[in-house]
């Protein structure tokens, strides 16, 4: 039977031992960091937005002007609070987090829009230079989907349940409707510097693949980046790590 000393002993060379290998891990990736060309697996960052209840949706606030008269809306209940009556937008639809490096690289499967129920879906998107969208038509009639600024979209017929694939022609911010929806309006921002891209839930929470070292995140919102730059640097472990503070999305930058 091992004497109280014996345990003593044992469990001191076992943290010993548990120490040495957190070093040897941790000297290990920062020999890696400093090889060029060593590739690591992408990592899961973990993040929350701030000041999204400040991005109102610019169509639900433009139906609502009277002039307009697309909708007639009741005097408001003292029983709902004012913040809940803020036409504020839908997070997980039109607010795209990108993150921003030297350059990016087109995915080789086109980037979805989806078209149905009134709406674009996401309603910004933002992609490197050259990267192909597919448009598809989920609603059974057909749409006209184009780019406010003859770019190159033109209005031609996508008829129900069918797809139409356009890559933009250079980088810019593209604004797109159609001619037989009103309420349907989208973005697609070309930023070259964009190397991945990710939506938040409801709740302003996301989470981005990003490779090893420092990175940029940038909110867009309405095609247009919103907010503040967050500096980021990933390490090669965990596989998951949450950001240490909030993508600030609700001030628009200065120009």
């Amino acid at each position: 039977m091992d004497t109280f000393d014996t345990l003593v002993s044992k469990a001191k060379a076992s943290q010993s031992g548990r120490l040495r290998g957190l070093l040897r891990r941790g000297a290990v990736a920062l020999v890696l960091l400093t090889v060029p060309g060593v590739a690591f697996a992408a990592v899961t960052a973990k993040g929350k937005l701030s000041g999204a209840d400040k991005l109102l949706n610019p169509v639900w606030n433009e139906a609502k002007d009277p002039n307009a008269r697309r909708y007639t809306f009741r005097e408001p209940s003292p029983t709902v609070r004012p913040d809940v009556r803020t036409l504020t937008g839908h997070l997980p639809k039109e607010v795209a987090i990108v993150a921003l490096g030297d350059k990016g690289t087109p995915a080789k499967v086109p980037v979805t829009i989806s078209i149905g129920g009134g709406r674009m879906s996401p309603v910004t998107v933002v992609v490197p230079e050259g990267q192909q969208i597919n448009f598809e038509n989920k609603d059974p009639f057909p749409h006209k989907i184009y780019d406010t600024g003859n770019k190159g979209l033109g209005a031609v017929e996508t008829a129900g349940g069918k797809s139409r694939s356009w890559t933009p022609p250079a980088p810019g911010k593209y604004e797109l409707r159609d001619q037989l929806a009103p309420s349907i309006r989208a973005w697609i921002v070309v930023e070259p510097r964009a190397i991945a891209s990710t939506y938040p839930d409801r709740k302003g929470d996301f989470a981005i693949e990003l490779e090893p070292g420092p990175h940029k995140l940038r909110a867009y919102f309405n095609g247009e980046p919103v907010g503040q730059e967050l500096d980021v640097t990933i390490t090669p472990f965990p596989t998951e790590q949450p950001l240490k503070a909030p993508l600030v999305v609700g001030e628009t930058p200065s120009k």
